[in-house]
């Protein structure tokens, strides 16, 4: 830790990590089987993800672990090649991160727009809530799972309402404990004292283990199996940062403080490349986790080292009594979780934004939900790019006015890109323009090579009707790409604007 901190500040870290590791249990063992491998692979993703992300990644206080949004997508590989090209897909993926931060492309989540954080936010919040419903299945007769019924449906939901009513009351009478804490050892022991019969952790597998060890995946080093992998590689690396990001930008806003995303690139490649040489399932930022972890007032590394050695504990020491925490309590904590992430401000504000920024944040919510964050993010940014994109381009727009000798000038305001030059060719009348016209950029600018087009193209619509266009007041980049109306420009030094085109044939 690069910081001091004071005993209080220790406590906080360390029971706090407690609860995580506590919440990360079910979680590691419900993704594990939606990757369809067995539990102890998403336990030991878990323990390693959250220990080495804690450690050297970017967002002191960020909870990482084995998610559903890369067990979702890893599914079809095991069902397909086997355990052992998950492991060597998630060392692959663990490089293309840390290639991914050494190249410095971390800080382009800033660029997310914050309509679509409050989708991607909304959206996991609802997964988190309906993900829950899955431990509401029990296996029928006839070994299919069915939902619960009758008294054990009763007494999970009795045990649900306590737990919550115990995580919200607690804060207002102590906060010598964390609420989250409490509520699932109150309801724990009120379970095993009072021989209530309810679903546990040990319902789900058994979490009894030993330390994860060094093992190279068994594939073939060749050509096929690179073609295999690397896809999955491509697409989990690209899931496990969106979501690594996200949430680091989440807690920046909640913390008011500012994370590293490249750092956190980088450590969550190095934490996968670990993980895969150690027969876990790889995994990135966990929004429930970090949310529990930081409503707790961690804000430390500690309390991510603790809750991964509070969990590698659970498998070697402690799996028995791990195994008879009701999962009640922690389907409780996750709900909070659920409510608590959830901006509820995002609600009375829809009518009040732009209809476009309404539609993005219901947009990718509803998204997020029914595919997968990395489609919905990308649909958002789509979005918000294309509605920018407009906008600007109906801002183009000229001034016209008379030169003494009787030269027309069109002062030109705004920006020249690709969305706007049809615009701009609408904005000019050759035909009935006199023999000599002026266009004027000293208050506009040249984006792209789409707006170098349309320059061209309006110098060739002066020049068939045998009039001369003066382009003035243009960049020198922008005349020295030019094509044919190059010797329009009228060159002057001390006024012509000095910014840099963003055009492709600048390299």
């Amino acid at each position: 830790m690069s910081v001091s901190l004071t005993p209080e500040q220790i406590k906080t870290n360390l029971l706090s990590g407690l609860t995580v590791a506590l919440a990360l249990v079910p979680e590691a063992i419900a993704f594990a089987f939606v990757a369809g491998v067995h539990p102890l692979i998403g336990l030991y993703a878990a323990f390693m993800m959250g220990l080495v992300t804690a450690a050297i990644g970017g967002r002191p206080g960020m909870i990482s672990g084995a998610t559903g949004a890369l067990a979702v997508v890893m599914v079809a590989l095991v069902a397909t090649h086997g355990v052992e090209y998950l492991f060597a897909t998630v060392v692959l993926m663990g490089v293309l991160q840390i290639a991914f931060g050494l190249m410095k492309f971390g800080k382009f989540i800033r660029m997310v727009p914050h309509p679509v954080m409050l989708g991607f936010v909304n959206g996991l919040a609802i997964v988190i809530f309906l993900a829950q419903f899955g431990h509401f299945k029990v296996p029928g007769a006839d070994g299919a799972l069915q939902w619960m019924q009758g008294e054990s449906l009763y007494v999970m939901a009795a045990l649900i309402v306590l737990t919550m009513a115990i995580i919200y009351l607690v804060p207002r009478l102590t906060r010598a404990v964390p609420a989250s804490l409490a509520g699932i050892v109150i309801v724990s022991l009120v379970v095993i004292f009072g021989g209530i019969d309810t679903r546990t952790v040990g319902d789900l597998a058994s979490i009894q283990g030993g330390l994860p060890s060094f093992h190279l995946p068994t594939v073939p080093l060749n050509w096929e199996t690179l073609q295999v992998i690397l896809p999955y590689s491509a697409i989990l690396a690209a899931i496990g940062l969106i979501e690594s990001l996200l949430t680091l930008n989440l807690i920046d806003e909640i913390t008011d403080t500012r994370g590293q995303p490249n750092r956190e690139c980088v450590g969550q490649g190095v934490a996968n490349v670990i993980t895969g040489f150690f027969g876990g399932m790889g995994g990135c930022a966990m929004i429930g986790q970090s949310m529990i972890n930081i409503d707790n007032g961690a804000r430390s590394r500690l309390s991510g080292i603790a809750a991964a050695l509070f969990l590698l504990s659970f498998v070697l020491f402690a799996s028995p009594l791990i195994e008879q925490i009701p999962l009640a309590a922690l389907i409780a904590l996750m709900f909070v979780v659920a409510e608590k992430t959830f901006e509820w401000a995002s609600l009375r504000v829809l009518g009040k934004v732009p209809r476009h920024d309404a539609f993005v944040i219901v947009a990718v919510t509803v998204v997020t939900v029914f595919t997968d964050l990395a489609i919905a993010v990308l649909f958002g940014v789509v979005i918000s790019a294309l509605v920018f994109a407009w906008q600007h381009a109906k801002e183009i727009r000229a001034e016209v006015g008379t030169e003494a000798h009787g030269w027309k000038v069109y002062d030109l305001h705004g920006s020249l890109f690709f969305a706007s030059s049809q615009n701009f060719q609408g904005l000019f009348s050759p035909r009935t323009d006199p023999d000599d016209v002026v266009v004027d950029f000293r208050h506009a600018r040249v984006v792209d090579h789409s707006g170098l087009e349309a320059i061209d193209g309006l110098a060739e619509r002066y020049r068939v009707l045998g009039k001369r266009l003066h382009l003035r007041h243009l960049s020198p980049d922008c005349r020295d790409l030019l094509g044919k109306a190059r010797d329009m420009v009228e060159v002057n030094l001390l006024e012509d604007p000095h910014y840099h085109l963003a055009d492709d044939r600048l390299g």
